[in-house]
């Protein structure tokens, strides 16, 4: 089973700047993605990349500030957040995708079936 551990999360004012990381352990994955789900709202996909098709996407409210990267030495993503709002706040996870149809072109549409237990992330002031 792979296991998964985000870090990184916190307090942070308005316009300041968070890296989360993501380590993993276990098989190999196929495509990574970060999401997010604030209080009463629904479970929102963030960014994500892919290893099959090197394919890289973000949600529109993030573009331009969110930075995916990975480390494969550590086997270790990684999400830069620059210019954070108020409306960033929420639990942010990391997943994995091992196995499922996809389609080529769009990382988040991979099936993404190993969770880790998520980070939280207030901005505020």
């Amino acid at each position: 089973q792979v296991q998964l551990v985000e870090s990184g999360g916190g307090l942070v004012q308005p316009g300041g700047s968070l890296r989360l990381s993501c380590a993993a352990s276990g098989p190999s994955y196929r495509a990574i993605g970060w999401f997010r789900q604030a209080p009463g709202k629904e479970r929102e996909g963030v960014s994500c990349f892919s290893r099959l098709d090197d394919t890289t996407d973000y949600a529109d409210s993030v573009k331009g500030r969110f930075t995916i990267s990975k480390d494969d030495t550590k086997n270790t993503m990684y999400l830069q957040m620059n210019s954070l709002k108020p409306e960033d706040t929420a639990v942010y996870y990391c997943a994995v995708s091992r196995a499922g149809s996809y389609y080529v072109g769009d990382c988040f549409s991979h099936k993404y079936g190993d969770w880790g237990r998520g980070t939280q992330v207030t901005v505020s002031s």
